[in-house]
This record gives structure tokens, sequence and C-alpha cells, in this order.
């Protein structure tokens, strides 16, 4: 087997903690010795070992001369665990191929180097593509200290993300609606605006067959309208509910969200109108450790998260149905772009069917038109 295969087997341990690791980044390992995976092993959630120290447990004695590979380069630094450099170095580990390095400053090449400086053989680089978009949240985040942004939306092939009376259960299938279901369980938050929880009183929980976890939930609320009965403060759910508003929120209405239990954050206004800043939002869910944040808003929402520039990625779900009506209101609504020159475009898109839906991921591209 090639080093590829090998790294593909770390790959598909570090998704199997998808979700789980946030503010930590996803990473598996392997250990082979004489062309056989002799250990495994996966980093579980933050706090627990890393997935170099679980695969050379995994591996024991066999680790001695072995070949190690691991999808993110291994830390040199003491944080919530020791730094696996010493564990890689001290399992008498002959080779480690990394498939990239770690952007973390407190990394930032000094593992591998320390591996080097001990004598290991290192390599970097293997399938380092697929190992930078599976941890496409942690980059963001490391690198820039906000949140990654996913904006998803389900319409109609024209359209339409409800009927001119609001109707919009369901415009998707089941399969597509597991689907979203799945990317609320990945995300460490999910946002709305408050008209929708006035329109559909939604609990913004996870609900896939085998269960999942439910996300922090937002509620985009400026003036603090939220209904302190509403299902998204009253689930019965472990995930906190946070309204963000701004200061011209009335303390009364404010206290009453607190006492049925919501967590209260205020963040300042637009410099032009009275919509919470997105950006001032992201920079303080960061500070809380909010990772990643999918955002579930109407046509409002979408269009102000678009432009202020806080989404990297767009989810979206088409569905062969044809509502019509100018009063249907779409997925994304504010003022639009006047020309094409000006619209937001994607890049790295891919298409697959759900069901009779078709689904489209791509990227906010800093081109325009």
């Amino acid at each position: 087997m090639k080093d590829t295969d090998y790294m593909k087997m770390a790959l598909e341990l570090a998704a199997a903690a998808m979700g789980r690791t946030s503010p930590n980044p996803m990473v598996g390992a392997v250990v082979v010795r004489d062309g056989e995976v002799v250990g495994r092993g996966f980093h579980a959630r933050a706090g627990a070992p890393h997935a170099e120290v679980e695969a050379l447990r995994d591996a024991g004695e066999r680790a001695r001369g072995s070949t190690l590979y691991v999808t993110l380069e291994p830390c040199c630094h003491y944080g919530r665990t020791g730094p696996c450099t010493e564990a890689v170095i001290d399992a008498g580990v002959k080779r480690v191929v990394a498939a990239m390095a770690d952007p973390n400053p407190l990394v930032a090449g000094r593992g591998l180097a320390r591996l080097r400086d001990a004598g290991l053989e290192v390599d970097c680089g293997v399938l380092e593509e697929e190992a930078g978009r599976l941890n496409e949240v942690f980059i963001k985040y490391i690198t820039t200290g906000l949140p990654f942004v996913v904006m998803k939306a389900a319409m109609s092939l024209d359209g339409k993300i409800a009927t001119r009376a609001g109707d919009s259960k369901w415009i998707t299938g089941p399969e597509a609606r597991e689907h979203g279901h799945r990317l609320r369980d990945r995300y460490d938050a999910v946002m709305v605006g408050v008209n929708t929880v006035l329109a559909d009183d939604p609990s913004l929980t996870t609900r896939l067959p085998g269960g999942g976890r439910d996300p922090v939930r937002l509620v985009l609320d400026s003036m603090a309208r939220t209904p302190p009965g509403s299902r998204v403060i009253n689930r019965d759910s472990a995930a906190p509910a946070i309204i963000v508003v701004t200061e011209r929120a009335p303390r009364e209405r404010v206290s009453r969200l607190i006492e049925a239990g919501a967590q209260v954050l205020s963040v300042p206004a637009e410099a032009e109108g009275s919509r919470v800043d997105m950006g001032a939002l992201m920079r303080a869910l960061a500070g809380r450790e909010i990772t990643s944040v999918l955002v579930e808003g109407g046509g409002q929402v979408h269009a102000s998260a678009l432009a202020s520039g806080v989404v990297d990625k767009v989810a979206w779900f088409i569905a062969p149905k044809l509502i019509g009506g100018r009063e249907a209101p779409g997925p994304v609504e504010g003022r639009g772009a006047e020309r094409l020159s000006e619209a937001v475009c994607l890049e790295r898109v891919s298409s697959s069917r759900m069901g009779n839906d078709i689904f489209i991921e791509g990227y906010i591209s800093k081109q325009r038109g």
C-alpha cells in the first residue's frame, strides 16, 4: 500500500469525530509496521487524548520502528493535553507522514521540526487538500479568530422558501431534511432570525435516527421580541439558547427571557440601521469558543450575513416544485445587487441528489459577478 492509502485510513478515522472536537481539529492517526496496520486512533473530543497518542497506545510495543500517518502535524506544546511530539519520539517511531502542517501559531511547523531534530524521518503534504477540507472550520477559526459560517436554505425550483401565506412545511423531501439535521449535528451553533421564531416556533434541535448533538441555538433579535415560551428556549435540550440583542432592547423583555432560561448576548447594532452587527456577533461567538455557525435564517438574515461578509460556505437545497407568487419570500432578500457584476459568486461548487431534491455546496468567492 502507498502513503496515500494509509492517509485515507487516517482521514476516515478523523471524520468519525465530526462535530465533536470543537474548538480542536479532527485528527486521525494510523501506525504501520512492516506493511501492517498495528495501531489506529482519532481525537474524539476536546480534552481527550490526541489521535497520535490513541494510535500509539493501540500499537503498543509494535510502534517501535514504525511509520505514523497523521492527518495534522503533531502538536509540540502543552494545552489541554501534553505535546504529541514527545509521545511519538518516546514510542520509537521511525517515520512520520503528516497530511498538513498545523495552522495553529503555537505549532506551525515546530512539531515537524522537533521530530526531525530527534532523528525521525518526516514527510508532509500527503492528501493535504483533503485534510484541509476536513478541518476547514478549525483552519478558519485558528487563523482568523472567527467562526466558519455556513448559510443553508431550502427553496423551490422557482426560488421560494415559502408560499405567499407563509407555508413552508415541507419544501424538500425527507432525505434532504435529514441531511439538514446532519448539518446541525456537525456545526457548533445554528442561527435564525426572530421572525422565524415568531412564524414557526422552531426548536432548532437535531433530530436524526441515531440521535445527534444539539447545536447552540442562536436567535437574532435586536429588540428582544422572542416570546419567553418559545420552543427554542423551553425545548428540553442540553444546548443553550442564546438570544442576540442590541443595546436598544427593552430591559424588561431581556429580563423575561433570562428568567425563562435563555442566555442573552448584547452586541452593537449595524452602523446604519437597527439590526445586529454580524461582524461584532461573530467576534463575540468566537470568544465563547463557538467555531462554526449554520445560518438557517430567512431572506433578511441571509441578506445581512452576505452583506457583512461573514459567510464562508453555502448549503442549498432545491426542490422540484413551483410555488410562484410575487409575495412569496425568497432565500435572500435585502436590497440585492443592482448589477450582475455585483452578485455573490461561488467557487468549488459540488452537487448531489437527495431523493427528488438537489443539494448544492459552494464556497463564497472573493470575485464578484
